[in-house]
Formats: structure tokens, C-alpha cells, sequence
């Protein structure tokens, strides 16, 4: 079965439904309202993702004055009290919040028409956590004229969104064209005859063609023509389209202004398919980088953003996929993600548009195709290099007993030997383990001091022994997760090893900070993205801006988050990447000559337990967070 693509947020150009991230939380169903119901799991399975606060500090009082009132107020005007407070926070993109609030109203106790409205609102708190499917099968159950305008509005609003994002285009423009005759603003008509007419545009011609004289078809033929726009016979076809449809609301008067019906930046592609496991071993990792595409896509501006079109990777052959999404008009493809589905992607398809696959294969060279990836290669490599210009030049080795952590050992090995240093001995430790002195004794030769001591106690009986660690070490390089570097580094300083620095990789930080529960990382350094670092990365989607969003994942889904961001922020930069960095926020990004993306990271040492930057400040201006248009 072809997996459905699922179009972004591109038709969602009303402010509440701006405020969905479009990313589904682990869920079962209602049999009471038919609505979602969260599952809250243990980490590492993130819920459901928002990225607008939840309340501002000014606002907590009104919401509590609701349930205050000095007059007791009937269960029907409390459940209205509560329908309105659902609104509130649905505005204020807390769809988790507003969830709870409705599930405590009982059906039976509204009016009929309370009943409507909680069913409306049902369907924007599943849009909000993106699902699309069931937030149409809640509005089919509502008859609009039951609802007063306002409502009305609110209905074809989510009923377009719905469509948009289950690729049902010609649904989403219908519902578009109704709610046309019902809005008054003129930003939002203009906003609205955008959305009817990038939604028919895409669809194929054949679709458009009609001999029909209604609304409808005259904002379909309306789209086809505008296909043609540089066309030498586009004015005369206008006017054709006027005298066959003279009374349509369409406003033709953006023709007028020729900047206005540029279709889309140079460098950008108008159609972009994002290729992302919703199943399978990979999921949570696919969910967090489509949190933070998501959120940059929101993020920008103008009228001419790409549509997204999202593909479940675990659905269908990479091939299929891809040969899928080119039918369907992508001009870029992000992903996938899984190292097997990348090379089986490249070895059986000819690359005729651009692919950023979003992991990294040693040795895979093709053209038109871009790996991006968290790769240790840039982590060891820059943690190396900050070791080496502090100095240090003899170091020692303690890396965890397996598969991950012999890799990392290699990269660490030919980095630090490829800048002339010299690796003095490496130590393997038990990560199941809390007690790691024995491979910090031998690394240190303890052991070795120990055994001297016993042969001369064989000699000189009574002496006294002091345990002396090796004096020709300058650096210790360190590969551990943060658990097991708070147990590690106050062994190293237990056994004389405190005025060794201790060089680790980006695992040590949880990506959090905690300073009481970090104290026992002090003075340990390493280099990290920066978007997890206080004001190091300057772009407007740092941690602060998505914290409703990172919160909703455990700590080690957070650079994925980061990556999500860049993916879509290096749409407009990849043809220019090579020439010019991008100042990331996993790094200021460059491309090699492999096509590979390489992250340029910001050091950090623990003070006090929390990381402090010891990176120069970037050279480069920070991105540019409304640069697609």
C-alpha cells in the first residue's frame, strides 16, 4: 500500500492553527468522545509536542477567576466556563492543557449546542497534536449551522487544516472557498485566497479543467492560469478568466504588483518531501527532528513557503519512496534517516533532485546527494583539536566496553595522532558498572605502583605505602555518558588524577542543566551544539523559544531537535554551503568535498556544574531565521 503523503502547514495560515507542530504523541482512543487519550511512558518515548508557552505569567489569574466566582455557578455555566477556558488554551498552542480540561466535561451534562462546540473543539486539540484523520471523522459529526459565525469560522478552518495535512487538496480548498464567504478582514481574505490557490495549484491539470461556471470553478481555473504566469498570453488569458467569471471574489489586484507573484526565492524548491520513520526502532528519533523542522518551518515568514510533504520511511522500499515524492512534484528530499535506507536509496536510485539524507555513510560518495548527521566524527575531531591547542600532547584513553565505544576510540586515536599526539595507553570500563576504580588504577598505573610496593615490602618489611599515580600523562580524553562521568571524574580525582584535564565527548552533557547533579562534572571539557548552550546560539528558535516542545522528549532527543531546525534552514544554503558556512544550530555548518556536512561545535568546560563557553564568538552572522520566504 503507497504510504499517504501529508502536506504541511502551509494552508494553515490562521493564527491558532499556526500554533499546531503537527507532531503525534503515543495515544489510544476515547470510546467516550472518540478523542485522543496520551500515553505517558518512560523515557526514552516522547508525548505529544506544542511550541507556544503554555501561559504567560499574566495571564494564570484570569483563568483561575473562572472557578472563583462568589455567586456558585450551575454545572451547565461551569462546563461553559470550562468550553472557553479550552478555547484559551488552544489559542495559546497548550493543546496537552486544553485536553485535560476537556476531558473532565461530561457530554451528558451540556446542552445540545455545548455539545457541538466540545466536539469542535476536539477536533482542533487533535489537530494540534496532528491527528488529522480523527479530527475529520469529529467535524463529519457536526452540522456547521448549528454554529454561530464565529464558530462556523473555526470550523472550516480546522476542517482546510485537516485536509491539507492528509494530502487532500481539492477537500481543503472547497472548505477554504466557503469559509472565503464568511471572513471580513482583508489580511485574511488575502491570506485565504493564497492558501485556495497554492492548494489548487497543485494539483494536476487535468484536475483543473472544467466547463462549469460556479465559485469553485472559477478559482480553479484561476489556479491554472497562474501556472502560466510568464506565459506571453497570461494577460489575455486574465481577461478571458474576468469575462467568464465576472462576479467571483477572487482579488486579482496582487497582478498589479509583479514582486508579488514571484513564485519562490531562487534556490528554493517549491515542493520538499521529508522522508522520517513513524514506526519501527527510529520513531522517536524521526518525531524529534520533525518537532524542530517543524517549528522552523512555522517559524518563517512570506507568502511563498514550500509545501512539505511527509513520508512514513518505514512504509515503503527508499526507492519507492523516492520515486513516489518525484511523481508527486518534490524538488528536495530530506531524509531518510536509517544508515541501511541511505545506501539502499543510493545504490538503486539515479539522483535527478537534490537528496539531504540525515545520517552519514564513511565512503558514500554520490551526486545531488547531502549527508547530515550528528556524525562523532566532528565530535571527536574538534574535541581533539581544543585539547591540543590548550597545550596538551601525552594523553590517556578510558572508553566504555563496546560496540559505540571502540568506534569512538578509533576516531579518537587517528585524530589525536593525526595533530602529532601521542596516545600513552586507552582503558575500557564497564558501563553497567558504578565503580569504576580498576580501570582508572591501571590507567594510571596504580596497579603497577601497587606491585612495585610488594616487591619492596619483600625487601624492606613495614615500609609505608603512598600509591603514585604516572607523572607523564598531560590530558586524559574521556568517552562517557553523564551518569557515568559524575562516577568517573571524582574517582579520577580520588586517585591524584585532579590536575589532569579531562577531555570528553558531547555525551557527558545531558543537555540540561542541573548544577547540583553536575557539580561532579567540574572542570571536565567538550564540545557540544550550540543550540544547547545559553546564549550561543543566536537564532530565534533556541531552547527558550521551544522549550514546550524539548520538554516533551527525554534530554537525549535534544540535538535532534537542533537538527530538525537545520534541516529546514539549510534549504536555501546547500548550493552555497561549500563557499559560505551557516551558523547552525547544531554548528556552523560547511560542506566538504564528499558532500558530507561537517558542524563546526562550541567548547565548553563545567564550572560550578554548569557549562560555561570557552569558544570564541562566531565570526559569522547568525542565521537568519526569516530567510526563506
Amino acid at each position: 500500500m503507497q504510504p499517504k503523503y501529508k502536506p504541511p502547514l502551509l494552508y494553515a495560515l490562521l493564527p491558532s492553527l499556526l500554533l499546531f507542530s503537527g507532531c503525534v504523541p503515543t495515544s489510544t482512543t476515547n470510546p467516550e468522545s472518540g478523542t485522543v487519550q496520551e500515553r505517558h511512558d518512560k523515557a526514552p518515548d516522547p508525548e505529544a509536542l506544542t511550541t507556544q508557552p503554555i501561559i504567560i505569567n499574566d495571564q494564570p489569574g484570569q483563568i483561575v477567576e473562572l472557578y472563583q466566582s462568589s455567586v456558585p455557578l450551575s454545572p451547565q455555566e461551569q462546563n461553559q466556563q470550562r468550553l472557553h477556558s479550552i478555547d484559551s488554551l488552544l489559542q495559546a498552542g497548550d493543546g496537552a492543557s486544553a485536553k485535560q480540561t476537556a476531558d473532565t466535561i461530561n457530554p451528558a451534562e451540556l446542552s445540545p449546542e455545548q455539545r457541538v462546540l466540545l466536539r469542535l473543539l476536539y477536533a482542533q486539540i487533535q489537530l494540534s497534536f496532528g491527528e488529522a484523520e480523527q479530527a475529520i471523522e469529529n467535524l463529519a459529526q457536526i452540522q456547521p449551522q448549528q454554529l454561530n459565525l464565529e464558530n462556523r469560522i473555526k470550523y472550516l478552518q480546522s476542517q482546510a487544516f485537516a485536509y491539507s495535512l492528509t494530502g487532500n487538496l481539492l477537500e481543503g480548498a472547497q472548505s477554504r472557498i466557503e469559509l472565503h464567504s464568511l471572513i471580513t478582514s482583508p489580511a485574511e481574505l488575502e491570506r485565504n485566497q493564497a492558501a485556495i490557490l497554492e492548494a489548487l495549484r497543485l494539483l494536476p491539470d487535468t484536475d483543473l479543467q472544467t466547463n462549469q461556471t460556479d465559485t469553485l470553478a472559477g478559482w480553479m481555473s484561476l489556479a491554472n492560469i497562474l501556472k502560466y504566469i510568464n506565459q506571453p498570453d497570461f494577460n489575455t488569458q486574465i481577461n478571458q478568466w474576468r469575462a467568464t467569471f465576472p462576479a467571483h471574489p477572487a482579488n486579482l489586484s496582487f497582478l498589479d504588483h509583479p514582486q508579488d507573484t514571484q513564485e519562490n526565492m531562487p534556490g528554493q524548491p517549491e515542493i520538499i518531501a521529508l522522508l522520517l520513520p513513524e514506526s519501527g526502532t527510529f520513531a522517536q528519533a524521526g518525531k524529534a527532528i520533525r518537532a524542530g523542522f517543524t517549528a522552523a518551518y512555522n517559524h518563517t515568514s512570506g507568502h511563498s513557503k514550500p509545501v512539505i510533504r511527509f513520508y512514513d520511511s518505514e512504509q515503503s522500499a527508499p526507492a519507492t519512496l523516492y520515486n513516489q515524492a518525484t511523481s508527486e512534484g518534490a524538488q528536495l528530499i530530506i531524509g531518510p534517516l536509517a544508515k541501511e535506507q541511505i545506501q539502499n536509496l543510493a545504490d538503486t536510485v539515479s539522483f535527478n533532485i537534490p537528496v539531504l539524507a540525515l545520517n552519514h555513510i564513511p565512503g558514500l560518495q554520490k551526486n545531488q546527494l547531502y549527508q547530515f548527521s550528528l556524525s562523532p566524527l566532528d565530535d571527536t575531531e574538534q574535541i581533539i583539536q581544543k585539547a591540543r591547542e590548550d597545550g596538551h600532547r601525552k594523553a590517556l584513553l578510558l572508553i566504555p566496553d563496546n560496540s559505540p565505544g571502540k568506534r569512538t576510540a578509533s576516531y579518537l586515536k587517528e585524530d589525536w595522532q593525526n595533530l602529532d599526539g601521542i596516545l600513552l595507553e586507552t582503558q575500557t570500563y564497564n558501563p553497567k558498572e558504578t565503580d569504576f576504580s580498576l580501570p582508572i588504577q591501571k590507567l594510571l598505573n596504580l596497579d603497577e605502583s601497587e606491585q612495585r610496593y610488594d616487591k619492596i615490602l619483600t625487601l624492606i618489611p613495614g615500609i609505608k605505602y603512598t600509591p603514585r599515580r604516572r607523572q607523564d600523562a598531560d590530558a586524559i580524553l574521556l568517552s562517557a555518558y553523564s551518569a557515568e562521568a559524575r562516577a568517573i571524574n571524582p574517582q579520577l580525582q580520588f586517585y591524584q588524577a585532579g590536575d589532569l584535564p579531562v577531555y570528553a565527548m558531547p555525551t557527558v552533557y545531558s543537555g540540561q542543566v542541573n548544577a547540583a547533579l553536575d557539580a561532579d562534572l567540574n572542570k571536565i571539557i567538550f564540545c557540544d551544539i550550540p543550540w544547547l548552550f545559553n546564549k550561543t546560539y543566536q537564532g530565534e528558535l533556541g531552547m527558550d523559544a521551544l522549550k514546550e516542545t524539548w520538554t516533551q522528549f527525554p534530554s537525549s532527543y535534544f540535538r535532534l531537535i537542533a537538527m530538525g531546525i537545520d534541516s529546514y534552514n539549510l534549504i536555501t544554503h546547500l548550493d552555497n554551503l561549500e563557499a559560505d558556512s551557516y551558523s547552525g544550530a547544531t554548528g556552523n555548518l560547511s560542506l566538504t568535498t564528499d558532500q558530507r556536512i561537517k558542524r563546526k561545535l562550541t567548547c565548553a568546560k563545567f564550572i560550578d556544574g554548569q557549562p560555561e563557553n570557552t569558544s570564541p564568538a562566531p565570526d559569522k552572522e547568525q542565521p537568519d531565521n526569516h530567510a526563506i520566504q
